[in-house]
C-alpha cells in the first residue's frame, strides 16, 4: 500500500512529507523539520522503515532535521543536491534525473534552480506507469499561487537566480501535464514566497490558469515582479542558511531548560547575552511582567519572531503561563535555530509576585479609546508596526509607520520621551514592539489589543495612501 503523510508546521508554514510503500517496507521523508520524532512515529504506525531523507535545498526559514532524523532512525541515508551545492557535511549527492525506487512508486530528482542554485524537486511516478508523473514535490520553487523568491542570497545573485527561476517555471513545470498534483514546501504565511495560497496542494493545470508567476510572456516583466516587488528578507534567513549548509547539530532530545526560582531567575536575567521572553498573552503581559522582558506569545508564529528578533547566540529565559507549557514552547523556539536556554521561571508570574519581585506594566488601549483620543486631538502618537505592504494597503489615519522587524538592533527616529501606542493586525506583533521599546528605555508606550482587526471591525476611518511620515 502507498503511504503519503503531510506535515504542516504552523507558524513557519513549512510542509514536509513521509512517503512509503508497505509492501517493500521502504519510506522517504522530504524536508524534515527540527523536531523529528513525528516522522518516526508515523513510519512505525504504517509499518515502514525510513531509508531515505531528501533535502530539496538549503533552507532559510527553519533548521533542517535531516541529520537528526537519520541519526534517530538509524536506517536512513541523507540525499542532497549535487548541483551547485554548498553543503559542508557528508551525505549522498543527487544528480538531475536520478531515480529512487520504493516498490510501488519511484521518485525522480529534477534540478529546479531559482529559489536557490542547488534546488531539487522530486517527481512521483507509479511503478505501473513510470513515464506518467502524477505528482511533484516542488520544495520552494513552486507554491500554490506563488513561487520561491530568488533574492534570499542577496542582490548580487538575485537577477541570475530570477532567470533560473523563470526557466524552471516555464521550461519544466509548465511542460508537465495538467493533472499532476503539486506538493509544495510551504503554505500561506511563509516569507519564502509572496502571497502563497491557503490550500496545501494544487495541480499544474490549476496553477497554469491562476498563478501570476506563470503568466509572464517574457523574462523582463517577470524579473521586475519577483525582485522589485519582493517583501523584505527576514533578518534571520541568511543566518539559518549558514546553519543548514554547515550541518545542523544532531538533536537527540530537546535541550534541557533549568527551572529557576524567582531570585535566581532575576540574577540570570542580568547576565550578558541573556534575553527574557514572556510567552503569555499580551493582556497578561500588560498586567504585570518581569521588567525588561519581551512579549512573544505562545502561538505558532512564535518560531518566526524569535528567529527574526534575536541572535542565535542569545541565551533565552522563558516566562510561561504554566510550567507544563515549557516543552511545547521549546519546540517552537528550536525551529528558529535557538538552542541556548538559560532557564524558565519556575511557578511563573505567581511565584514572581509572591517573592515580592519588581513588576513592569504595559498599558493596553482599546481601539475605542484610541479613536476618542483622535477625536479630541490628545493622546499618544499611533505607531503602525506591520510590514510595508500591510501599511500601504491601509492604515489608521495619522499613524506613523515603523516595521517591528526593523527594531531588532536599534530603534531610529522615535523619541523616548514621547507617548506611543503600537498596533499591528491583531496586537501580537504590536506587543513585541511595545515591550521591546520599553526594554530599550521608552517610558510611555502602550499596546492596542485587537489592533487593525478591531479598528476596521468598528468601521473607523482608514487611510490607504502612503503617508509622508513613513519612517
Amino acid at each position: 500500500m502507498f503511504v503519503l503523510e503531510t506535515f504542516l508546521t504552523e507558524g513557519i508554514a513549512q510542509l514536509s512529507y513521509l512517503l512509503g510503500d508497505t509492501a517493500s517496507g521502504r519510506a522517504a521523508v522530504i524536508d524534515p523539520r527540527t523536531d523529528v520524532e513525528v516522522y518516526e512515529r508515523l513510519a512505525r504506525k504504517h509499518g515502514v522503515s525510513i531509508t531515505h531523507v531528501f533535502e530539496t535545498h538549503i533552507h532559510a526559514d527553519f533548521v533542517s532535521g535531516s541529520r537528526s532524523l537519520a541519526e534517530r532512525v538509524g536506517t536512513a541515508t541523507i540525499y542532497l543536491s549535487g548541483e551547485q551545492a554548498a553543503y559542508e557535511f557528508t551525505a549522498e549527492s543527487v544528480a538531475d534525473g536520478q531515480t529512487f525506487d520504493f516498490g510501488s512508486f519511484s521518485l525522480v530528482a529534477r534540478h529546479t534552480p531559482g529559489h536557490t542554485p542547488e534546488h531539487l524537486s522530486y517527481v512521483l511516478n507509479e511503478a505501473k506507469h513510470p513515464d506518467q508523473p502524477w505528482a511533484v514535490f516542488t520544495g520552494d520553487s513552486l507554491f500554490v499561487g506563488s513561487a520561491g523568491r530568488p533574492d534570499l542570497l542577496g542582490s548580487g545573485q538575485a537577477v541570475e537566480l530570477a532567470k533560473s527561476l523563470y526557466d524552471t517555471l516555464y521550461d519544466f513545470y509548465l511542460k508537465l501535464e495538467d493533472y499532476v498534483t503539486v506538493f509544495p514546501g510551504h503554505g500561506a504565511g511563509s516569507a519564502c514566497g509572496a502571497d502563497i495560497g491557503d490550500r496545501l496542494t494544487s495541480t499544474i493545470g490549476y496553477e497554469r490558469r491562476t498563478n501570476k508567476f506563470l503568466s509572464f510572456p517574457g523574462f523582463d516583466a517577470f524579473r521586475q515582479f519577483v525582485i522589485d516587488d519582493a517583501p523584505p528578507v527576514p533578518w534571520h534567513y541568511p543566518e539559518l542558511k549558514k546553519v543548514n549548509a554547515a550541518g545542523p547539530a544532531i538533536m537527540e532530545r530537546m535541550p534541557t531548560i533549568p527551572a529557576l526560582p524567582p531570585h535566581e531567575f532575576r540574577n540570570v536575567s542580568r547576565e550578558s547575552g541573556v534575553t527574557t521572553i514572556d510567552t503569555r498573552s499580551m493582556t497578561s503581559f500588560g498586567g504585570g511582567h518581569v521588567p525588561g522582558a519581551i512579549n512573544i506569545g505562545d502561538r505558532p508564529e512564535m518560531s518566526a519572531w524569535v528567529g527574526q528578533m534575536f541572535d542565535l547566540d542569545q541565551r533565552l529565559l522563558l516566562v510561561v503561563d504554566d510550567d507544563t507549557d515549557v516543552e511545547q514552547i521549546q519546540r517552537l523556539v528550536v525551529r528558529s535555530g535557538h538552542t541556548e536556554f538559560a532557564g524558565y521561571l519556575a511557578g511563573g508570574m505567581k511565584a514572581w509576585e509572591m517573592a515580592g519581585m519588581p513588576m513592569g506594566r504595559l498599558e493596553q488601549i482599546p481601539v475605542h479609546e484610541l479613536r476618542e483620543y483622535q477625536n479630541t486631538g490628545t493622546g499618544p502618537t499611533i505607531l503602525d508596526v506591520r510590514s510595508p505592504d500591510e501599511w500601504e494597503a491601509g492604515h489608521v489615519p495619522g499613524a506613523d509607520h515603523h516595521f517591528v522587524a526593523d527594531m531588532r538592533d536599534r530603534i531610529l527616529g522615535l523619541d523616548k520621551e514621547q507617548h506611543y501606542a503600537t498596533y499591528c493586525a491583531s496586537g501580537y506583533r504590536a506587543s513585541i514592539a511595545s515591550s521591546l521599546m520599553k526594554s530599550r528605555g521608552f517610558q510611555y508606550v502602550s499596546n492596542v489589543p485587537g489592533s487593525w482587526s478591531a479598528w476596521t471591525a468598528e468601521g473607523y476611518p482608514v487611510d490607504s495612501e502612503k503617508e509622508v511620515n513613513h519612517v
